[in-house]
């Protein structure tokens, strides 16, 4: 059976998301970042990377959400395109930008917006312009496709969805009107039995809510370095 080692963030509710579309038996392991859970020995042998999510699968360990969704679908043959050179590379362009585009600048524009300290006008611009524009290419893409691939479900929706819940949190309460397109997308995902089922893990599990000195230097470790 998988080990999921999670929490609430996005990234590993997409592979929630994932694991209950595929079907797949999954051990929950529920890692408290606000704790520190991610940097003790146990979870650091598994990612060194101190992040969440990661699964392991037999002998066979799995961290980086987006590499996570590829190992999966290629494990059990689902929601993965056709096998043609033109889709293959559509599906790895899309997922990487999600992972390396979408992911960290809205992480990014929620950290700076919302924990770094003063003065942080031109970091918050700079991560929040970056981050909307990467969220209006993909407005455009399913302006043009009913899912990121063209007419079939896959795992690259599954990435984008993992975030785009949270767009009003990244870029403010009123920025979903403008990316109708991404509100379609969100609303037909969030509407499937699994999804519901992902986001019910929140209800398994209760992790730490406040953000006092021990949760800002488990999460953001820098500060403590600088202290």
């Amino acid at each position: 059976m998988i080990k999921f080692y999670y929490n609430l963030a996005p990234n590993p509710t997409k592979v929630a998301l994932a694991l209950e579309e595929m079907g797949l038996q999954y051990e929950l392991v529920p890692v408290d970042t606000r704790k520190g859970e991610q940097h003790k020995p146990a979870f650091l042998a598994i990612n060194p990377n101190a992040k969440l999510p990661a699964i392991v699968d037999g002998d066979a360990t799995v961290f980086d959400s987006n590499a996570i969704l590829l190992y999966l679908a290629e494990k059990t043959g689902k929601f993965l395109p056709t096998k043609t050179d033109k889709a293959r590379g559509e599906l790895l362009s899309w997922l990487m930008f999600v992972a390396s585009g979408i992911g960290p600048y809205s992480g990014q524009a929620v950290h700076f917006r919302n924990f770094a300290p003063e003065p942080k006008d031109y970091a918050v611009t700079r991560y929040t312009f970056e981050a909307r524009r990467h969220w209006n290419i993909l407005n455009e893409r399913l302006g043009k496709h009913r899912y990121m691939l063209g007419n079939d479900y896959g795992i690259v929706d599954m990435a984008v969805w993992g975030w785009s819940r949270l767009v009003p949190n990244v870029l403010g309460p009123e920025a979903m009107a403008s990316l109708p397109n991404i509100k379609r997308h969100l609303d037909e995902i969030s509407a499937r039995p699994a999804a519901q089922r992902a986001l019910a893990l929140k209800d398994k599990h209760a992790f730490k809510t406040e953000m006092d000195d021990e949760a800002r230097l488990a999460m953001f470790p820098h500060l403590k370095k600088a202290s």
